[in-house]
């Protein structure tokens, strides 16, 4: 814990990597007091600070990546960096720039964080430690896609796994999305059979790829998040039960998310030593802030339908 001005006559000093950051044992700082006025030029010296900046006062946003409210805030956050200070730096690091970039850029940049990750000690930690699951062996289709007029309904269809987002969910998904920006007439509606609409990424599937650079630019290509965003004010989920990872991250993208009071939402991935990987540090910011999107990676938390709304995450329950 150090006093913010203190803080920031560090920073400035150009001396901050000598007292704070992993090479030195600290993987975050957390911010007391008073802050004084400080500059653009100071920001943009922030951004690059390899190290998580907590906050205890309001006035402190401007240079913390998330702001805590008590001292369990505080000890899930230590709990996460005790297992993954990695990916909590890389979160932090890639949520600071999130307001500005374009959703283009953000996701670019979320999936080159999340390719170097996979590639990192914590991830393959957790991935020894965490054994496969047998096979999916349904033959049903991952998702339905029904045309009623004007209206194209899509529903997530792997109610027996919680509609786990996995590689042949991703391909049918899109498929159907590309359907609707190939024709402006057509409205989306998105939801989920069986007791959850989204249960976030398939766990067996993760760390599946040859290697992880060819992961990344496979998540380019078949990024749910960019055709949301081209749809636009044509879109609109209804979720229920868990909305875990993906099951949150995708919905944010939408201008209108429906939820029923038994979601359960969280961003479970830093656990795994990983960060958002579905657009969720594009599409959650722009719903909630970088702060509180930061604060649920971070602490891993999960929050109930009256937090999301209030949150501004959904926009009604029902």
């Amino acid at each position: 814990m150090i006093p913010a001005e203190e803080f920031i006559e560090v920073v400035g000093s150009g001396l901050a990597h000598l007292r704070f950051g992993v090479g030195v044992g600290t993987g975050a700082v957390v911010l007391t007091g008073k802050t004084a006025t400080i500059d653009h030029a100071f920001r943009d010296t922030l951004s690059a600070m390899p190290f998580v900046i907590v906050g205890t006062e309001t006035e402190h946003a401007d240079i913390c990546d998330v702001l805590i409210e008590n001292d369990l805030d505080l000890d899930e956050i230590r709990a996460s960096l005790a297992v993954s200070p990695l990916a909590c730096i890389t979160l932090a690091s890639l949520l600071r720039g999130a307001e500005s970039r374009s959703v283009e850029e953000s996701l670019v940049a979320e999936s080159a964080a999340y390719s170097v990750l996979q590639g990192g000690p914590e991830f393959q930690d957790w991935r020894e430690r965490t054994p496969k699951k047998q096979a999916d062996d349904s033959t049903d289709s991952p998702v339905m896609v029904t045309n009623d007029g004007d209206l194209l309904h899509i529903s997530f269809n792997r109610p027996q796994r919680h509609n786990a987002f996995n590689t042949d969910l991703q391909a049918a998904f899109v498929n159907a999305l590309t359907i609707a920006t190939s024709d402006e007439s057509l409205r989306v509606l998105v939801d989920g059979n069986g007791p959850s609409f989204c249960s976030g990424g398939d766990l067996d599937e993760f760390g599946d790829r040859p290697d992880t650079a060819t992961a990344h630019v496979v998540r380019l290509t078949r990024s749910a998040g960019r055709l949301l965003c081209q749809l636009g004010d044509r879109v609109e989920f209804n979720i229920h039960g868990a909305c875990m990872g993906a099951g949150i991250e995708l919905p944010a993208f939408a201008p209108s998310v429906s939820a029923r009071d038994d979601i359960r939402i969280a961003l479970p991935e830093i656990r795994l030593g990983l960060i958002p990987g579905a657009g969720g540090t594009a599409s959650m910011p722009r719903r909630i802030g970088r702060h509180r999107t930061a604060l649920l990676g971070l602490t891993a938390r999960t929050i109930d339908a009256s937090t999301a709304l209030s949150w501004g995450l959904i926009d009604r329950i029902v």
